[in-house]
């Protein structure tokens, strides 16, 4: 949502997505702020089920709402369905606490990873690491390679675009504070301004309604988009944001005390093949998309 947020939701999509099993693989790790906080996690030990979480016993875990497909299934994160849904009850079950003991709350992308005090141990919502987010928070290690994409109209001039060149005269349109937002902005350049929506669902209606030529979104979303909500719509093409090293991340209060047991458990999902058998699973049934360049 990017975004990376962002945003949104489950159709077949490509097995393109099964090198993102490697996904989390090579997450980005820097900054000695990043030690201190794994450090802080880590030197009270990982007891299963023990942790300093906001409730004792319990596991709260934040998302935003709608909570949308392919990430999560039916707007209901707490049923495991969906890649993130399937994701925070496993790094939940590493941590020693079964589907029983976490709660889910609301919130909102935008908060999330702003500063203050925050009502979840951690949050999933495809919120992708980067150094100028790491300042009012912080991150686990990477669950998920992250690529960015393009739909349009299939009857507008962007739908025919075979490099980023085609895209610079089109309307597009992204989610505010989304790494979609940033692709926008600083890989296409547009010559006409961009429109940004406080969310995808307006960004979707605007595409449906004309008043954008393409929108920029994640991969898994950009798929499900025009498979099932914008179906006069098409992908076409992604960026090579995952090459770049792009990840969406677990988000955690700046300085939490769970930082590095959450990404010691992410990083035993990886080594285990769990990360890969779920994104297998929910994720890579996609069509692949040529690379914009």
């Amino acid at each position: 949502m990017t975004s990376t947020r962002k945003p949104l939701a489950a159709l077949p999509f490509a097995a393109l997505l099964v090198a993102a099993a490697a996904l989390t693989a090579c997450a980005p790790q820097d900054s000695a702020s990043d030690a201190g906080a794994t450090a802080a996690g880590t030197a009270g030990g990982c007891a299963p089920g023990a942790l300093a979480t906001r409730t004792a016993g319990t596991l709260t875990v934040g998302t935003d709402k709608p909570a949308y497909d392919p990430w999560f299934t039916e707007d209901k994160p707490e049923n495991g369905k969906g890649f993130e849904s399937a994701v925070a009850y496993a790094v939940a079950e590493k941590l020693g606490y079964p589907k029983e003991k976490v709660s889910w709350v609301v919130a909102p992308f935008g908060k999330a990873t702003t500063p203050g005090a925050k009502d979840f141990d951690f949050d999933i919502n495809q919120v992708s690491i980067s150094a100028e987010r790491k300042q009012a928070v912080d991150f686990s290690s990477g669950y998920y390679d992250v690529r960015q994409a393009v739909i349009a109209l299939k009857n507008s001039k962007a739908a025919s675009a075979k490099g980023i060149a085609d895209l610079k005269g089109a309307k597009l349109g992204a989610q505010v504070g989304t790494t979609s937002l940033d692709v926008v902005t600083n890989t296409i350049k547009p010559s006409v301004q961009p429109a940004v929506f406080d969310s995808n669902d307006l960004a979707k209606a605007a595409l449906r309604n004309g008043q954008i030529e393409a929108l920029v979104v994640d991969l898994p979303t950009a798929f499900y988009i025009t498979g099932a909500e914008v179906t006069d719509a098409q992908v076409v093409g992604q960026f090579e944001g995952a090459a770049q090293g792009e990840q969406f991340g677990l988000v955690l209060d700046k300085g939490s005390a769970l930082t590095g047991c959450v990404s010691k458990a992410v990083d035993a999902l990886r080594a285990d093949g769990t990360l890969a058998k779920l994104e297998k699973q929910w994720l890579s049934d996609a069509v692949s998309a040529p690379v914009l360049k």
